[in-house]
């Protein structure tokens, strides 16, 4: 019979509606059971695509003799971290300290008033090697709250204290003093950026691209401020060279691999091994979004038009299997997947056996496996497959150049991707047969800021029929989010949906990137209504997330009686931090807008977390990206004309040609929206609309404007200049 989560719109929380465990969601129902019946809650959080989820999920959760354990001694609360990121964010800090790591399945065990006294990640259903085991844990937490109840309750207090002591201790450590100079900021802000490229470098992998060993993360905004570096230094320069090289070797490095879905596009999670080869096989999201602006940003650095491949890649990827009929996009796809002869595996929708390939491909089979290191007995090495499950399998791996493929061929370039891109087909067909891994078709607002933002960033940095499809694709899904997560009313957003608007409303995640994606969905369309939009949710986060005591954004917002800490992140990991974004977003804001407020708040959001960029700027990579605006005058190239018309579009994408300073676009595109602009900025009224079918460009430093030009040419020598 199906426990309370039947009733649940998340498939995380549906996934586990038929264990024989009596799991309760997170709520208030939830705790009141708990207090009234004196016992103490298994707290169990995970996500929809979580591989050793489902390992616990089965070994543990579907098991009748652990669900009676757990049914007679506890309340067991289920919480998609996806759906609850505070809650989530709160026991793993705990976890954290408790254990020295953290990870998916977190198992953590609480008073009936939500303070941790024991906690953990996965667990064994048996004991092991000297390790405690599910079952046994449970009967030696279930003895001691009968027995010694007080302590654990006393273990809670001092948990719990302790981490409110250290929250408040890093908080004032983070931030400044509030008497710093711009001076010193300026030269704070030298000094990290110098330690942070250093650590890059020493850390880089010059052999498989990327940074460090074994496992090997795509994290965006390491090469986000490799760039930023590079734009800043000027990409000729020693230190701009490097930096590019570095970004361009490890996207070149990660498209070749394994972790690079070569049939169905996009990128997973990451790779077990440091050569990017053996992915742990789950996609999300926020990684083809981020991914796919760092490939724009690399293309405009360097110029190579494979990094403009490698974004329609994933933008292909995006379009066909994570874009949801109402405009927005899921949340993930799993890494596991049926087995045709029953069960589950990593990796089985996307892993072949020789002959497999054979029957599909042919007359081809030689070529495309030549190309992509196929062996007849499987590819992977036993040490990189623990579980066994790639036995006899190949991991699709680009191990020649297209141009030795098609040397050994004895075909041109052309032909020899032409005749690659018709296997792929062939084999994407063939997979399309296979059962898919499970969808997960929540659609999380914080996502889609950063898909909106990598969309648009497409439409400026690509061209033609493909930039205008992109730029529908980002107002589609900005429509779909004002429509469906948005309370205008209130100004609020919420947090995710899923045939129908979830609870939660939404976290500081969620105003950051939907923020900047609106900003740079204005950037690509220049329609006022985005930066009316995002103008209103600035206001909205700084009301709801902003520490007046010590600066900086929690990550949820004051009120919620069952939290029982706010917290701040600080470090830009697989997602950048709230606050690493906001900043930015301030000072773009601040910046478009001439708004002195709001660039005093920019420079704050930078100094509350002075403390970890100066001392670790490795840690907040995201956050030096938003130093230069907050340390240089704002530079603008301000439009105007009919942003439709040919000559308004030539101009933006000379903009656009290359990196370099921060510069703020902003448009006057007809006399309503000069008198918008005239009321943020009086100098703006005084710009003149172009004849029809006409456009020019001013390039801005501060209040002052360089004269007006009309031609391509024209502004791309001004740039170069400037």
């Amino acid at each position: 019979m199906p426990n309370a989560l039947a009733t649940e719109k998340s498939p995380y929380l549906l996934q586990h509606a038929d264990n024989p465990v009596q799991w309760l969601p997170w709520g208030e129902a939830a705790f009141a059971k708990a207090r009234a019946e004196q016992k103490p809650i298994f707290l169990s959080i995970g996500y929809s695509t979580c591989h050793w989820c489902h390992v616990m999920a089965h070994e543990s959760f579907e098991n009748e003799a652990v669900a009676a354990l757990l049914n007679e001694s506890f309340i067991s609360i289920k919480v998609d971290r996806e759906e609850r990121p505070d809650v989530d964010k709160v026991y793993m800090t705990y976890v954290q300290a408790l254990t020295g790591h953290g990870g998916w399945p977190l198992s953590a065990w609480l008073t009936p008033e939500l303070k941790p006294f024991f906690g953990g990640t996965y667990f064994a259903p048996e004991d092991r090697q000297g390790r405690a085991g599910f079952p046994t844990i449970l009967r030696a937490i279930a003895k001691g709250w009968r027995e010694e109840r007080d302590k654990l309750v006393a273990e809670g207090d001092r948990v719990l204290g302790t981490l409110r002591e250290h929250a408040a201790e890093n908080a004032k450590r983070q931030r400044g003093t509030g008497t710093e100079s711009a001076q010193e900021l300026v030269v704070a802000a030298g000094e990290a950026f110098e330690k942070g490229f250093q650590y890059f470098y020493e850390a880089f992998d010059a052999t498989n691209g990327g940074f460090g060993g074994a496992p090997k993360f795509p994290r965006a905004s390491n090469l986000s401020f490799l760039l930023r570096c590079a734009a800043l230094q000027g990409t000729a320069s020693p230190l701009g060279v490097e930096a590019v090289n570095m970004t361009a070797a490890t996207l070149r490095a990660m498209a070749r691999g394994g972790i690079h879905d070569h049939v169905g596009g996009g990128f997973h999670r990451y790779s077990v091994d440091e050569g990017w080869f053996v992915p742990h096989f789950e996609k999300m999201l926020y990684d083809q979004a981020q991914i796919a602006v760092n490939c724009l940003d690399a293309k405009q650095a360097s110029g190579d038009e494979r990094f403009a491949w490698m974004a329609r890649d994933i933008f292909e990827y995006v379009a066909r299997d994570l874009t949801s009929p109402h405009g927005g996009f899921y949340t993930a796809e799993d890494a596991d997947s049926a087995l045709a002869g029953g069960g589950h595996a990593e990796g089985a929708f996307y892993v072949w056996t020789a002959d497999e390939l054979r029957a599909v491909l042919g007359a081809d089979y030689a070529f495309a496996a030549a190309h992509f290191g196929v062996v007849e007995n499987g590819n992977v090495p036993a040490q990189l497959d623990p579980q066994g499950e790639f036995t006899g399998k190949n991991i699709l791996t680009q191990r020649r150049s297209l141009a030795e493929t098609a040397r050994e061929a004895g075909l041109s370039l052309e032909q020899a991707n032409d005749r690659l891109l018709a296997g792929l087909e062939k084999l994407r067909a063939a997979r399309a047969t296979r059962p898919r891994p499970l969808l997960d078709d929540k659609i999380v607002t914080a996502n889609n800021g950063l898909m909106i933002s990598a969309l648009a960033r497409g439409a400026q940095v690509l061209d033609g029929d493909e930039a205008a499809g992109l730029l529908r694709a980002a107002k589609r899904a900005a429509e779909f989010v004002e429509r469906e997560l948005y309370d205008s009313g209130r100004g609020v957003l919420y947090r995710c949906w899923r045939e129908g608007r979830g609870a939660a409303e939404g976290f500081a995640e969620d105003y950051a990137y939907l923020i900047q994606g609106l900003l740079d969905l204005y950037e690509a369309s220049f329609e006022l209504r985005w930066l009316q939009w995002a103008m209103r949710l600035q206001a909205t986060m700084d009301a709801r997330f902003w520490d007046e005591a010590d600066g900086g954004y929690f990550n949820s917002a004051a009120g919620d009686a069952h939290l029982v800490l706010r917290l701040k992140e600080d470090y830009d990991g697989a997602e950048p931090a709230p606050g690493s974004v906001a900043a930015l977003n301030l000072l773009r804001l601040a910046g478009l807008l001439h708004d002195d407020v709001l660039r005093t708040r920019g420079r704050a959001a930078c100094e509350a977390l002075r403390g970890q960029w100066g001392k670790a700027p490795q840690a907040l990579p995201q956050l030096l990206c938003a130093l230069e605006l907050a340390l240089e005058p704002p530079r603008q190239i301000l439009l105007a004309g009919d942003p439709m018309a040919e000559k308004f579009r030539a101009l933006v994408a000379v903009a656009h040609e290359k990196t370099g300073p921060r510069r703020l676009l902003l448009a006057i595109t007809r006399e309503t929206d000069r008198a918008w602009w005239g009321a943020k900025a009086p100098w703006l009224a005084a710009v003149q609309l172009p004849a029809a079918g006409h456009a020019t460009a001013q390039v801005c430093e501060g209040n002052v404007c360089q004269v007006p030009v009309g031609e391509p040419q024209e502004l791309r020598e001004i740039l170069q200049m400037a």
